[in-house]
C-alpha cells in the first residue's frame, strides 16, 4: 500500500512519495525477471531466520530482506514471499524474533528455506522474552511484534516493533551474493 499526499484539490498535483517510477506498471520495464536478480545479486546481504511460535510450536523461515527502519519506535522490517506457507503461522502468533545467522549457519539458512520439513528438528534453541525461537550459535536476535503489513508485489513487507534485542556473537555474518552464500574476510 502507497500512501498519496495530496499537496491540492488538483489530481494531477498528487505526488507519489515512492517517487514517478511507482506509478508506472509492471509492464513498462526493459528489463526481465533474470537480469533483474542478476543485476540485485550484486547487493550482498545478511541471512536470518524469522521464528514464531505456532500453537507451542516453532516455525520460521530464512529471510534476507532485512532492515533497521527507525529507532524512535524501534522498527525493523522484512519481505516475505506471498506464497510462503510459513508466514501465515507466523503473522498468527503476532510475536516473532529475527536470529541473524553466523557464518557457520549455512545449512541453517538451507533447511529453513525449504517448504513443508520440521525445520527446527535437531536445533538447539530458547525462547525470547516473547517466547519466539532463538536458534543457538546465531550472532545475534531480535524480538519484535507485527505492527504493520503492506503489499509489495509477490511479496508482503513487514514492519515490526522491536521489544527486544541482544547480540549473542561477535563472530562473522553469513553473508547472501549472487545467487550464493558467503563470509567476510578479516
Amino acid at each position: 500500500m502507497t500512501s498519496v499526499h495530496p499537496v491540492s484539490d488538483d489530481a494531477a498535483s498528487v505526488e507519489d512519495p515512492l517517487g514517478p517510477a511507482a506509478a508506472e506498471s509492471a509492464e513498462s520495464a526493459t528489463f526481465g525477471e533474470a537480469q533483474f536478480r542478476s543485476v540485485l545479486g550484486h547487493f550482498a546481504t545478511g541471512v536470518t531466520v524469522v521464528a514464531a511460535l505456532d500453537s507451542g510450536r516453532p516455525v520460521g523461515l530464512s529471510v534476507n530482506s532485512f532492515t533497521s527502519i527507525s529507532l524512535d519506535p524501534p522498527l525493523v522490517a522484512f519481505a516475505v514471499a506471498k506464497s510462503s506457507s510459513t508466514w501465515p503461522r507466523i503473522r498468527e502468533a503476532g510475536a516473532f524474533a529475527v536470529n541473524v545467522l553466523a557464518e557457520h549457519q549455512e545449512q541453517v539458512s538451507r533447511v529453513f528455506a525449504t517448504r513443508g520439513a520440521d525445520k527446527f528438528r535437531g536445533l538447539r534453541w530458547w525462547p525470547a522474552p516473547s517466547g519466539a525461537p532463538i536458534i543457538d550459535g546465531v550472532l545475534a536476535w531480535v524480538d519484535g511484534v507485527i505492527e504493520a503489513e503492506y503489499d509489495a508485489g509477490d511479496h508482503v513487507l513487514v514492519v515490526g516493533r522491536v521489544r527486544d534485542l541482544d547480540v549473542t556473537d561477535e563472530g562473522g555474518p553469513l553473508i547472501f551474493y549472487r545467487g550464493g552464500y558467503g563470509r567476510i574476510e578479516r
